[in-house]
């Protein structure tokens, strides 16, 4: 089987030929944030997800599977409906597939979207939350395995600033009363309990969920610059009511306008 650097050449390949797109920006789109493809721009091509080369169809609900070049404002964007997860099976090459794809495709910057529990009551249910740094507590990193080929930069890539602090002085720009954030990434497949809640926080975790930190560190070991913003879609386990995925999808719903208007404005402080 080639290695995942020539898969993911195999699926930027596709997108700039089936989707017609010279993207600069690649928008990740997780759970709840569906609706926020319909408004970014104008839709100039698509096709589904399991089209691009080595992409599995998404089994989340709240996921489109589709893939489109979006013209948000005049910046060519490709937004990627969905993703793959560590919880479903997948292969931590799979879950970066199509951010590091994006970014062969000419991407240079990534901006990643998820939806998460958090562990502080003052970023409630509908708040969206800038990532400024990151717990990998998966158990995996894209950086495994054999070295790079030639021609790709080291396994050994700096984390420091994993959330590109330029785009977060835009994002509070846009909207100055977003709060900053450390996500940690969890395996996932089942919701964290309490006492595992009172361990990340004590780790320094303001938000939790099961995404997002491998497709992070993929992406600047190539070299993209990213943004992560999260949205609350309940209080972490022992904060609150019993945690359900519809209510992630009902605060999706519920937010999608300022979630939009936040994405938009994203992609064009990256242009």
């Amino acid at each position: 089987m080639p290695n995942p650097y020539s898969r993911a050449e195999a699926a930027a390949h596709v997108i700039a030929t089936r989707l017609h797109a010279a993207p600069k920006v690649a928008v990740v789109l997780g759970s709840g944030w569906v609706g926020v493809a319909e408004g970014l721009g104008e839709t100039t091509a698509e096709l589904a997800l399991v089209d691009l080369p080595h992409v599995p169809a998404p089994t989340v609900q709240g996921h489109s599977g589709v893939a489109r070049a979006v013209d948000v404002a005049g910046t060519p964007a490709i937004v990627l409906g969905g993703r793959s997860h560590l919880y479903e099976g997948h292969p931590v090459d799979t879950v970066v597939h199509t951010v590091r794809a994006a970014v062969l495709a000419g991407c240079t910057t990534v901006i990643l979207t998820n939806a998460c529990g958090s562990l502080d009551p003052a970023m409630g249910v509908g708040q969206p939350v800038l990532l400024s740094d990151q717990l990998n507590l998966t158990g995996a990193n894209p950086m495994c395995g054999d070295e790079p080929p030639v021609g790709y930069p080291g396994r050994f890539c700096d984390l420091t600033e994993i959330y590109s602090r330029r785009l977060r002085d835009a994002a509070h720009v846009l909207d100055p009363t977003l709060p900053e954030g450390v996500y940690a990434g969890l395996l996932g497949g089942s919701y964290e309990t309490p006492a595992e809640i009172r361990m990340l926080r004590t780790l320094g975790a303001d938000l939790v969920g099961m995404s997002t930190v491998l497709e992070a560190i993929a992406a600047r070991h190539l070299g993209a610059e990213v943004a992560g913003v999260s949205l609350v879609t309940n209080l972490a386990a022992g904060m609150g009511a019993e945690l359900s995925h519809a209510e992630v999808l009902d605060a999706g719903r519920s937010s999608a306008g300022r979630l939009m208007t936040l994405v938009a404005g994203l992609v064009g402080a990256a242009a």
